[in-house]
């Protein structure tokens, strides 16, 4: 899989897309993820991507000639299964929506800046728009890499233990059972006794019943998902 990431301000991704499992699948090679400077692909000498936006409202608007010239740039070296764009305003980052962008080849990743970008490109040039919640940031650069995050764990041999992505939370619409590791007595407080007793059904009908609880308390919209 290759993700390519837009955004005026590269420097906020070098950490993030540079260590733990986003690292480790680089360097396997079954990810690759490359950032681009939008300043790259201006014209102007002042490398200017954002200009003020018509009808006299506030703020500062990205435009759409550098971010047309990136994205033609790379689509005329390879097709790309998704354009996307990090929006506030977009649909809600899911484990389905993940496990789902985790089949693609190739992804864009466009992170939007300032007051917004340009309307016409989220009309003509963007495929998708996700937000990962009912929030505002500085600019989608950290949503672009929850969301790369999110998508490259999942591609096969990414993780040395493939069944724990597949039993993370949201996978079934459930949130995680409770899980524990030596010692099994701390300060009195006790790991349950069904995960010592080796009794694999038992241990498996208890996670269930944990999950279900869990996320009845903390999370009851997810059992929407279950009807």
């Amino acid at each position: 899989m290759r993700i390519d990431i837009i955004t005026v301000m590269p420097e906020m991704l070098q950490g993030p897309l540079t260590c733990s499992i986003l690292k480790r699948a680089q360097d396997k090679g079954l990810a690759e993820i490359v950032v681009h400077n939008l300043r790259d692909y201006t014209l102007n000498k002042h490398r200017k991507v954002d200009d003020y936006p018509f009808g006299g409202e506030a703020g500062m608007v990205m435009q759409i000639e550098p971010v047309d010239r990136c994205i033609s740039s790379l689509k005329e070296q390879r097709e790309y299964d998704e354009v996307i764009f990090t929006s506030p305003d977009g649909e809600i980052l899911s484990q389905p929506m993940a496990n789902t962008l985790s089949m693609a080849r190739n992804l864009i990743i466009l992170c939007g800046h300032y007051k917004g970008v340009d309307y016409r490109i989220r009309e003509h040039l963007v495929t998708k728009e996700i937000s990962i919640g009912d929030y505002v940031l500085t600019g989608g650069e950290l949503p672009a890499a929850v969301i790369a995050d999110s998508i490259v764990r999942l591609i096969p041999g990414v993780i040395g233990d493939e069944q724990s992505a597949l039993s993370d939370s949201f996978q079934d619409a459930l949130l995680e059972a409770p899980v524990y590791t030596r010692p099994a007595e701390y300060k009195g407080w006790k790991v349950p006794e069904v995960l010592l007793s080796g009794h694999l059904a038992r241990i498996a009908a208890w996670k269930q019943e944990q999950a279900m609880e869990r996320t009845l308390r903390l999370r009851p919209g997810l059992l929407k998902g279950l009807e």
